[in-house]
């Protein structure tokens, strides 16, 4: 195998390889990405038997070939290289791997391809359309309230569904950890009858968006019950999907919140943050009280160390004294963009819904704290 290639061409596909590898694995075949050249075209691969991809780049093939090299050590030496740096690689019997740049040379030791994993990518299933734009933005809005918690595993990852809605195809993407809901949902040009939402995991999710984060194209996605499969111009995304239930969201989304808080989202987000300077992980929680056209917020700590601030605002509703965690009600005043937002509460003790004027279709709800 003898290939010549750019640097930035190659360390492209291997940032998005290495991310996938699973560097604790006690296998060390699955540390190795598989390397095939073949005619004008590489063809790099790597999986971690859940997740796995696959991308193809031209380049200058002066020999076919194939073998398997550490995917961490050969993205540290690519990445060091000089931008501007031309690479060639070259394997003569699939044991040691050469490569040249520059005045650089590495002799880096293989495994034989045979014992890398066949990536199965048998892709029946609901086929979808979306541009990646709009699935980026589903996934970014969302993917912060995934569960972290191994022992409810059925929510560390994004609940995908499709569904009818007067006539209109609407892809939904949920995520919770059980104290705060996000919801996003989109409609595409495309006719799909309902599917069964599937749970795709959180490891799935960030690599995903990495792959979507810079492009703006038509992708295509494959989906079962067991797996999921992404097509983004020259790379093939595949996963399992989590063997769960996903809880019912909708019950949990509230629709006789009547008392309306209309408010700049920027001071409220400051307000937040330097009352939060205050709170701590034993104690996050800060106090919002809601007077007539005012809300104050404080908190308390353990040490006795108080904060408090005032902001002026229209609201008419009830009086209100209502607690949240400062982090939660920090990442969903984040991911929300108007200039004011607003945040519709029933009393001091059930859920909050946190919505922007322009997006209707993106939902938060946020679990109180005790106070």
């Amino acid at each position: 195998m003898k290939f010549q290639i750019s640097k930035q061409k190659i360390f492209k596909t291997l940032s998005h390889l290495q991310g996938i590898v699973d560097k604790k694995n006690s296998l060390p075949i699955l540390s190795n990405i598989l390397i095939e050249a073949k005619k004008s075209n590489l063809i790099l691969s790597s999986t971690d038997m859940d997740i796995s991809i696959i991308e193809t780049i031209n380049c200058n093939v002066l020999e076919e070939g194939s073998t398997t090299i550490n995917a961490q050590i050969l993205y540290d030496i690519v990445r060091k290289l000089d931008d501007n740096s031309d690479v060639e690689i070259i394997s003569n019997d699939g044991k040691i791997l050469t490569l040249r740049a520059s005045g650089s040379r590495f002799s880096l030791a293989c495994l034989s391809k045979e014992d890398f994993p066949i990536i199965d990518q048998q892709n029946d299933g609901v086929n979808i359309k979306i541009n990646s734009k709009d699935l980026f933005n589903l996934i970014d809005k969302t993917k912060f309230a995934i569960s972290n918690e191994e022992t409810r595993y059925f929510l560390n990852g994004l609940y995908f569904s499709i569904y009818k809605d007067n006539d209109k195809t609407n892809v939904t993407i949920v995520g919770t950890d059980g104290h705060r809901l996000a919801k996003f949902n989109q409609i595409i040009d495309q006719n799909i009858e309902q599917v069964i939402g599937v749970i795709i995991p959180k490891k799935t999710i960030n690599e995903l968006s990495k792959l979507l984060s810079d492009i703006d194209t038509e992708i295509e996605i494959i989906l079962n019950s067991s797996k999921i499969i992404f097509y983004i111009d020259n790379v093939v995304f595949i996963s399992k999907l989590i063997d769960g239930t996903f809880p019912d969201y909708k019950r949990v989304i509230p629709s006789e919140n009547s008392n309306v808080v209309e408010i700049n989202r920027e001071k409220l987000l400051a307000a937040v943050d330097r009352v939060s300077t205050i709170a701590n992980d034993k104690s996050p929680v800060i106090k919002f009280k809601l007077l007539k056209n005012l809300i104050n917020l404080n908190t308390i700590n353990n040490d006795n160390s108080t904060a408090t601030e005032d902001l002026e605002l229209d609201y008419e509703g009830d009086n209100l004294e209502i607690g949240f965690n400062s982090k939660y009600i920090m990442d969903i005043v984040n991911n929300l963009q108007d200039e004011v937002i607003s945040i519709k509460l029933k009393d001091g003790s059930s859920p909050i819904i946190a919505q922007e004027k322009s997006n209707s279709n993106l939902v938060y709800v946020l679990m109180p704290m005790r106070v």
